[in-house]
């Protein structure tokens, strides 16, 4: 979706020039590679995450804004981070940057100064994007230049528009986001252009890919592998198993403006939510759900409101009596066992809970159903199934791994 042309001044800075931040695209296609992959590390932020419930649903208004108010609003992960080490420049200098699908600027300065180097055209631009990263409204500042991006040895973008930050918060640890979600969510960051190419945009135009496709693996933060993998130009064949399931990007906002899809919810074999609307989401890291299939789960759990955690606590024979979750997204169900819907036991000190407690991943969104954003696949979700964002074909795929059914929890 386009977003409204009338933006709060948060967003942009006034009386600054503009220069075309296109790209001098190569024609494709030019000899593609197949695919190429990243190394991802996932780690919890160093600033706490106690409530992290909260800290989500902080995103979500935010998403939700973003997606149709006056203002563009992205989002930056709120407890589980998800970074890549990408090179800008060249000779290139690495940074270790957020890899986020809620939001699709790219831009470096937060903790780590710009270097520049050969490559480096000072666009003369400002940019300046509001991101919600839980608690506090977070915002970044800066100047737009175009350079050489540095993803792997393979994919080497030219004249990428990167920002770089003058002004920042809220960003931890990070050097600064790979904004990975549709371009859309680029209007009006950077003052007298409509859109920013992202770099999905330039690998493709630019003929690095046959397809704007990314594949993203997570593994399960408990599991003794802390770390994922993006794949370009499609998926990782080795890392799923049994078929890819594809749904349609759906056409109802505010999730239309990100990787959105229609999808239903049963808990066991209680409907707990029909014909909603949700969006896949790394920069998320529950499971939200509409206010109403919330209390219709903590019903079916019996579980209670953790106030430490802002988590759902049950006990050990809920636990064993738990069902699993079904999503139903395009013609496919997609199964969340038990010991997939509770958080990392070994991991409760992080979100000030018990050592022995056992909290639930599943949390409330803060609406109701029927708002156009009922739900929000984030971490706790992808790291049981792999997933696809197509933007080619309209649409987003998942699959099955090696964690789906596992009790790493």
């Amino acid at each position: 979706m386009v977003p409204p042309r009338s933006l709060v001044c948060l967003l942009t800075l006034p009386a600054l020039a503009f220069l075309s931040l296109s790209v001098s695209a190569l024609p494709h296609p030019r000899t593609a590679s197949s695919t190429s992959a990243l190394k991802l590390a996932v780690r919890l932020r160093s600033n706490g995450v106690q409530n992290i419930a909260a800290a989500d649903r902080a995103r979500a208004r935010t998403l939700a804004e973003g997606g149709s108010s006056t203002s563009i609003k992205n989002a930056t992960n709120t407890g589980m981070v998800y970074t890549a080490d990408i090179g800008v420049g060249s000779p290139p200098v690495y940074y270790t940057l957020l890899v986020d699908t809620g939001s699709s600027n790219t831009w470096i300065g937060a903790n780590k100064s710009y270097s520049k180097t050969t490559a480096s055209q000072n666009t003369g631009n400002a940019f300046a994007v509001s991101y919600g990263d839980g608690f506090n409204q977070s915002y970044v500042a800066g100047i737009e230049y175009l350079d050489t991006i540095t993803l792997t040895s393979d994919l080497v973008i030219e004249q990428q528009s990167i920002g770089v930050a003058s002004v920042s918060t809220g960003m931890d640890s990070m050097d600064g986001i790979l904004g990975l979600g549709p371009v859309d969510l680029t209007w009006g960051t950077v003052r007298n252009t409509e859109e920013v190419p992202t770099v999905m945009d330039n690998l493709y135009t630019q003929g690095m890919i046959s397809s704007e496709v990314f594949g993203v693996f997570f593994s399960p933060a408990n599991a003794g592998d802390t770390s994922g993998e993006l794949t370009f130009g499609g998926y990782d064949q080795s890392k799923i198993t049994g078929d890819v399931g594809y749904a349609h990007l759906t056409s109802t906002s505010p999730a239309a403006g990100f990787w959105g899809v229609d999808e239903s919810i049963d808990y066991g074999k209680t409907k707990i939510l029909n014909d909603a609307t949700g969006i896949i989401d790394t920069g998320t890291t529950l499971i939200l759900i509409a206010s109403d299939a919330f209390d219709s789960y903590k019903s079916g759990t019996g579980a209670t409101l953790d106030n430490s955690t802002g988590l759902l606590k049950i006990s050990s024979d809920q636990y064993n009596q738990l069902s699993s979750l079904f999503f139903t997204i395009g013609e496919e169900s997609y199964e969340l066992t038990p010991n997939a819907q509770i958080w990392p036991r070994s991991l409760n000190s992080a979100i000030n809970g018990t050592t022995d407690g056992i909290y639930l991943i599943v949390s409330d969104i803060g609406t109701q159903s029927g708002s156009g954003l009922d739900v929000i696949n984030g971490y706790c979700f992808l790291e049981r199934f792999y997933s696809i964002f197509d933007t080619t074909n309209s649409r987003v795929g998942l699959a099955k791994t090696d964690y789906t059914f596992a009790t790493t929890n």
